[in-house]
């Protein structure tokens, strides 16, 4: 088996894109945007991540792209400080905003994969030697192998697995973060503000010429549109109008922002991930939500492991994707896990547990276990051995060795 189609031309797509093709197979990746898509939050790299990333030969790369953070304060509505964070809290190992990271993949694989821009599959008949695509196009091709890498509403995942409604976990949150002006002059760094059941927050960005507006709430099973982005800025508006520090001038910026996110704070819960000769890899196989921090160190990990069972199987699907679950599985659990702790301290439910955050914060850097937050994220970064997956062929390109400092 040679071909293989990627859904998603975000992270987990691209990277998988590139160790196939290292590995001699034949990648084509299809994504429904006319480009690679911009914006976005920040992302972080930890544990196990860097070291793909190395492996890449794009450590060096993502490093001049950093945003290299600093402390993250949470401030009462007089914008008095309340408690601050360390930057391993919020920015992990390295830190970057995702469009620059796309940029940085794309760029990579773009003289080896076949991208299809401004197209989507349609349909997949799989049989005993391949899948049949019918593309939104009209086009059809037949492919050994098709990988989802198309996100929390993977329409791959759909077709070969069902209904989403099946296996997506909501936690009861939303999220939304846009680029708005960077009004308060924040110089690497970031300002919270909380009521119970809402966060809203502004952190600097390239180099604090820019900034990202963050909002996240409470609620349950609210009905949208996916598409209709000026109804989804109105359930912000909805939700934050009331707030006063500096809600009000944030919200402004997010009317006429360049990019908006919004989506459900949601998790990916499946018993494999395949099914016959589809595959789903990132957050369309194991959401962890923006909550864990994880998403795209699970992208690239997960990319890195498929394509390396696929090489180690010699090209046997099905023993692949049984190793590929194998190796996976506690990783995904873990970072899952660590969505769900972490949700109640940045989106508390009631005062009384803002103040205790909030001392516990501000006692931190006295306390013995004052780099426990750093810790236990680079432990979750780390709840995954690698295997080092044998050379591909010496006639192959490889990437120029790179030593993490």
């Amino acid at each position: 088996m040679t071909t293989v189609l990627i859904s998603g031309a975000s992270v987990a797509g691209p990277a998988l894109a590139y160790w196939l093709q290292r590995y001699g197979y034949t990648p084509t990746v299809v994504e429904r945007a006319p480009a690679p898509r911009p914006g976005g939050y920040a992302v972080d790299f930890r544990g196990a991540s860097m070291t793909v990333l190395e492996r890449m030969g794009i450590l060096s790369a993502v490093e001049e792209k950093a945003t290299r953070m600093g402390t993250m304060t949470y401030v009462k509505e007089s914008g008095k400080v309340a408690a601050t964070t360390s930057s391993e809290a919020f920015s992990g190992e390295l830190e970057i905003l995702r469009g620059d990271l796309v940029d940085i993949l794309y760029n990579l694989t773009k003289d080896s994969t076949e991208y299809l821009f401004d197209d989507s599959i349609v349909s997949l008949d799989q049989d005993a030697d391949g899948v049949d695509v019918v593309f939104e196009s009209g086009s059809r091709r037949r492919f050994d192998l098709v990988v989802g890498a198309d996100g929390l509403h993977s329409n791959v995942r759909r077709l070969a697995f069902g209904a989403e409604s099946s296996y997506i976990h909501d936690l009861g949150y939303y999220a939304s973060v846009c680029t708005v002006a960077n009004h308060l002059g924040l110089d690497h760094t970031g300002q919270i503000f909380n009521v119970p059941g809402k966060t809203v927050g502004t952190y600097s960005a390239r180099n604090n010429t820019e900034a990202k507006a963050l909002f996240y709430f409470t609620a349950k099973d609210l009905t949208y549109d996916r598409r209709n982005v000026p109804a989804q800025k109105a359930i912000i508006e909805d939700q934050f109008e009331d707030l006063g520090w500096e809600v009000p001038t944030l919200l402004e910026g997010m009317r006429t922002a360049p990019d908006f996110y919004f989506d459900s704070i949601s998790q990916i819960k499946l018993d494999s991930y395949s099914r016959g000769r589809v595959a789903l890899a990132g957050d369309a196989g194991y959401c962890a939500s923006p909550l864990s921090g994880m998403g795209t160190s699970l992208a690239v990990v997960g990319a890195y492991v498929l394509a390396g069972e696929l090489h180690a199987a010699g090209g046997e699907h099905v023993r692949a994707f049984a190793e590929y679950d194998v190796r996976m599985k506690d990783f995904v659990a873990a970072c899952q896990k660590q969505a769900v702790d972490g949700a109640m301290w940045f989106i508390p439910a009631g005062k009384w547990f803002m103040k205790l955050r909030d001392l516990t914060f501000r006692m931190m850097p006295y306390l013995p276990w004052r780099n426990m937050i750093r810790d236990m994220s680079l432990k979750v970064g780390n709840a995954i051995e690698l295997t080092t997956y044998e050379t591909a062929s010496e006639d192959r390109p490889q990437p120029p060795a790179v030593r993490r400092p």
